[in-house]
């Protein structure tokens, strides 16, 4: 596995070696020795989340309030996803400033992304899977919600799919109400 951090500190991108022979491909997607050694913090599991979303689906920017906060693992197992992370933690150097990476199932790179950081991802081709593993058990409580198209963030979201073809965004009530920075 390879850890490379994002230009939001906290943020890494994992890419892990692909093994394939002619019975298919195989690859580890997390190790906690791994994961411990390059980001400095254990992983504490405490839910795994799976969505499937259709070509143009934007969900996000979701973050938790923090503290308590949510850690999160992202993977794409199917298809082709851009997983966009946002600098929300008051005070930090790069508040309110993102980052992205395309997260698909050739290269199966993963994101984690540490308490503070909010979250959105785009589907770029129909049934698009993602899996989360979270440090915290979803808390509506402490969920929160950022608008994707805020101006002030100003994110670069692509207008095609994986397929060339335009995209028209889908999105929630809930994170089409969402307020921005």
């Amino acid at each position: 596995m390879e850890f490379r951090e994002m230009t939001i500190p906290g943020a890494w991108v994992v890419t892990p070696r692909l093994l394939g022979d002619d019975r298919g491909m195989f690859c580890e997607t997390f190790k906690a020795s791994e994961f411990e050694k390059a980001t400095g913090r254990p992983f504490g599991l405490q839910q795994v989340n799976t969505s499937v979303s259709a070509a143009g689906v934007l969900r996000g920017i979701h973050y938790t309030e923090d503290p308590p906060g949510q850690a999160k693992y992202v993977t794409c197992v199917r298809g082709a996803f851009l997983d966009v992370v946002v600098d929300l933690r008051p005070g930090s150097p790069t508040y309110g400033t993102w980052d992205s990476v395309l997260l698909d199932d050739v290269d199966r790179r993963s994101v984690f992304l540490s308490e503070g950081l909010g979250h959105a991802i785009l589907s770029l081709e129909n049934r698009s899977t993602v899996n989360y593993l979270c440090s915290l058990e979803y808390s509506p409580e402490f969920d929160r919600d950022l608008d994707a198209f805020d101006p002030q963030l100003a994110i670069d979201w692509p207008t095609e799919g994986r397929d060339g073809r335009p995209l028209t965004y889908i999105r929630s009530a809930k994170d089409q109400a969402a307020k921005g920075l």
